[in-house]
């Protein structure tokens, strides 16, 4: 008997499962085939009834939709038609749905409607202020709030952001982001400050097989082991935290008045400058284009003046191959000019600032080391400078050498000049001569001889000279002076930074001074010029020099968006490790935590104090 009423609940259940396939299949069959209908007055109607009916589905259908809906707005995000026929109403509902119904979430496979519902909204606002007035009309950011605020996971609040900051990103929509500005604003910054953090613990130390199984296939497509999942999620971790800034950045830039609320915290300030994106994500400025737009308001100026770690890193930037190293002289500018940060700055700008000065035109600024000198020199009195230390030592040289000395060289008769040029070369000569007998100290002095006799004009001779002196320094143990010289030499390189065994010499004195990223940046950038001057030459493949491939090698590594993570994770264990086998040979019988208890009661602990940003 009870066999029988079994089979009929089986039965019953089964003919149920049919139906619904039937039902799944014929809307998913009733989608395709109306999307590929070529009469518009057929195509609109029935696709346009299929985004009204698809937010209250109870099948699966709407994922394999979805997947194709991605795929389209991924491919003509400047379409105007699905969107006009109520897909932008569609993906809102089905994100508050998701939201809402944690049952209907985990049924099927609508665990991934979220991502794609957000990610088709952020690819059809990306370009055109239409498609995103119609989003906002559609009821779009209530739900991609409730993701930013970590309602699901971080890969849904990463395309969730994006989506915000296309909208915050036009005059007409961004009204409808800026009535939540505080709560964008704060979680914004806590994204950008904890993503790579959430992204480390949450998937990539997490063994493969405890892994979220959607993410996974979101991350790969199901192509690819573990490795291809971590490289992704590095990837993805750059971009949670490259647009988390870019939606801080349209709030910046259309409304001074938040500044403030941006600089409190001394904390996001110090780990701004830390955000560069990687390799991975090196179209986007990152952390140093919000630290511009902070720099052009007086409570930005002030924040960024008071805080040591934002000017030094502004510094290493404008004395790197950096792509935007642009930014970093613009932000340093803008605290020269302030008479009420000048002073707070120039002790650490201003040496930096000098090793620049004969810039000739830096990404599209013309003139640029001029710009320097006139802000350096503006109140210069070199009776009685106002300055001390190493500024005051970099400002007279610089009046020396951009004023007086073009003065003398102005006046100098032709004959002068030539026997200045001659004894100039004998110098460096006999610099030449010192070096390759190993008398590294002579060769140093010879070499600053020749470039106080060398004419301001010989800009070449002038190049090899500093080039010259900053490989002294490197043998001397002196990073310092070589970067300094190594600078000036590429400043004056044409184009900027494009003297390639200038270029490694610099590379080898950060990474003296263990700064990987800017080492990084001076490595890639040797190749790249390395590459380009041997392209006329008669070879057949130019090949990358062996001493590049594991200085670019070594600093990738150490320079990994997780490498900090990585070693203070691998630190915490060895140190449990200790630990529990103090305790296992102790009498007394004690227990310790687990690694993962120990873990969040440190994080909790550093960020009380304010020290989780260090230990990161």
């Amino acid at each position: 008997m009870e066999n029988t009423t079994w089979k009929k609940k089986h039965d019953r259940h089964k003919s149920k499962t049919v139906r619904m396939d039937e039902q799944e299949e014929e809307s998913g069959c009733c989608f395709f085939c109306a999307i590929k209908e070529p009469d518009p007055r057929l195509r609109q109607p029935a696709v346009a009834g299929f985004f009204d009916e698809m937010p209250h589905r109870a099948d699966e259908s709407g994922v394999l939709v979805l997947s194709a809906l991605w795929n389209i707005a991924m491919t003509r995000p400047d379409d105007p038609e699905l969107p006009s026929l109520g897909a932008l109403r569609c993906m809102s509902l089905l994100i508050s749905r998701a939201i809402a119904e944690p049952a209907w979430l985990l049924r099927h496979q609508n665990i991934y409607v979220p991502y794609y519902a957000a990610h088709v909204l952020g690819s059809y606002t990306i370009h055109l202020p239409e498609l995103a007035e119609l989003a906002v009309d559609a009821g779009a950011v209530p739900p991609l709030l409730d993701l930013l605020r970590g309602s699901l996971t971080w890969v849904e609040q990463r395309v969730a952001v994006r989506a915000l900051g296309h909208l915050a990103s036009y005059d007409s929509t961004f009204p409808a982001v800026a009535q939540h500005t505080e709560e964008v604003v704060a979680l914004a910054i806590s994204v950008a400050s904890a993503c790579l953090d959430t992204v480390y613990t949450e998937f990539v130390a997490v063994t493969p097989s405890e892994r979220e199984q959607y993410h996974r296939d979101l991350l790969t497509r199901g192509l690819g082991g573990a490795d291809m999942e971590d490289r992704r999620a590095e990837e993805w971790a750059s971009q949670l935290q490259c647009w988390s800034l870019y939606l801080l950045c349209c709030f910046a830039y259309r409304d001074k008045s938040i500044h403030h609320l941006l600089c409190r915290d001394v904390g996001f300030l110090k780990d701004l400058c830390r955000m560069w994106g990687g390799l991975v994500n090196s179209d986007s400025p990152a952390g140093v284009g919000l630290v511009r737009i902070l720099c052009r308001s007086e409570a930005g100026r002030e924040a960024m003046a008071g805080c040591r770690e934002v000017v030094e890193s502004l510094c290493n930037l404008s004395r790197s191959s950096d792509d935007w190293q642009y930014m970093g002289v613009d932000c340093l500018l803008l605290l020269v000019d302030d008479h009420k940060t000048r002073q707070m700055v120039m002790e650490i700008a201003a040496p930096c600032l000098v090793d620049l000065a004969e810039l000739q035109s830096l990404s599209a600024r013309e003139r640029i080391g001029d710009t320097i000198t006139k802000a350096l020199l503006l109140d210069f009195d070199h009776g009685a400078g106002a300055l001390g230390g190493e500024a005051e030592t970099a400002v007279k040289f610089l009046w020396e050498l951009k004023v007086e000395r073009k003065r003398r060289e102005h006046r100098m008769s032709n004959k002068e000049a030539t026997e200045r040029r001659a004894l100039a070369a004998l110098k460096k000569r006999h610099g030449n001569e010192k070096f390759w007998s190993g008398n590294v100290e002579e060769a140093t002095i010879r070499y600053t001889e020749a470039l106080e006799l060398c004419p301001l004009k010989m800009r070449k001779e002038r190049l090899v000279l500093y080039s010259n002196r900053a490989q002294c320094h490197l043998l001397m143990q002196d990073p310092d002076a070589a970067i300094s010289d190594a600078t000036r030499a590429l400043a004056l390189a044409r184009p900027a930074n494009g003297h390639a065994k200038t270029l490694w010499r610099r590379s080898q004195a950060y990474d003296m001074k263990g700064m990987a990223k800017e080492s990084l940046m001076d490595s890639i950038m040797f190749v790249n010029v390395l590459m380009d001057s041997e392209k006329g030459k008669e070879r057949k493949q130019s090949k990358l020099p062996y001493y590049a491939a594991r200085m670019i090698n070594k600093q990738m590594t150490a320079t990994g968006l997780f490498a900090g993570l990585a070693s203070w994770d691998k630190r915490r264990k060895e140190d449990h490790d200790k630990k529990k086998n103090a305790v296992a040979s102790s009498p007394s019988g004690c227990s310790l935590p687990t690694i993962e208890e120990e873990s969040w009661f440190c994080r909790r602990e550093c960020k009380g104090k304010g020290e989780w940003s260090e230990r990161r």
